[in-house]
């Protein structure tokens, strides 16, 4: 499979190798996908195939071996550390399958977390995150913290938290991997609706249920992609 030059997202015989106990494990060897923009894309494997490591690689988390990454007109592996910073802030929203919320903070105030490094005034915070909560659902449980939420609002917490600087691309690794199966499709049913209002979406899963929301199933095995599929409508 070649990467399309009109692709939002294209990586370009894209690597990440490990040294583990003197051998050389090959987490991805020489992936070339291409996703457009406001395309809901599911990628799925089993545990190791190597899908998580190409989600943290796009969104600017860990750097490659070797390869490229583009977003946009921007080929993000070539970017400092300060710049690929500034793209995660302005340009990625993270959701994962633990939540990452903090503690000791409400729901609220972990929403507005992300803002702070974007040097957002008190005010300001405060109403975007009030509104991304509110878009969430979750307009009555700005002063709960995680341990007074169920998981299934705590991942809600976590999207409007992921939205709430309107990134371009949203990300979410294994996003219903500690609900329940209805909490699970609320949640997806949540995304597909993001993805509507034309943010590319990005969604590691080996769950079929999960990848039937995506537009497209790209498979992958072994550090490789095996496979990629349009999903009936």
């Amino acid at each position: 499979m070649t990467a399309s030059a009109s692709g939002f997202i294209r990586t370009e015989d894209l690597r990440k190798h490990y040294s583990l106990g003197g051998a050389i494990v090959k987490a991805l060897d020489g992936i070339n996908l291409s996703i457009e923009a406001g395309e809901f894309v599911a990628i799925m494997g089993p545990s190791g195939s190597g899908k998580s490591t190409l989600l943290n690689l796009i969104g600017g988390l860990d750097r490659p071996t070797s390869g490229r990454v583009w977003v946009g007109n921007e080929d993000i592996t070539m970017l400092d550390q300060d710049a690929m910073c500034a793209h995660r802030r302005r340009r990625v929203g993270f959701v994962f399958q633990t939540f990452n919320l903090l503690g000791a903070r409400t729901a609220l105030e972990n929403v507005e977390f992300p803002m702070i490094f974007s040097g957002v005034p008190t005010d300001e915070r405060r109403a975007r995150a009030d509104a991304a909560l509110l878009a969430v659902g979750l307009g009555d449980r700005l002063d709960h913290r995680p341990s007074e939420l169920s998981g299934g609002e705590q991942q809600r917490v976590a999207m409007a938290r992921a939205l709430v600087n309107n990134p371009d691309i949203l990300l979410a690794d294994e996003p219903t991997g500690n609900l329940d199966s209805h909490t699970g499709a609320e949640v997806m049913e949540l995304l597909k609706e993001v993805g509507r209002q034309g943010r590319t979406i990005l969604v590691v899963t080996h769950d079929e249920r999960v990848s039937s929301y995506a537009d497209r199933v790209v498979g992958m095995l072994d550090g490789v992609l095996v496979s990629s599929q349009e999903e009936e409508a």
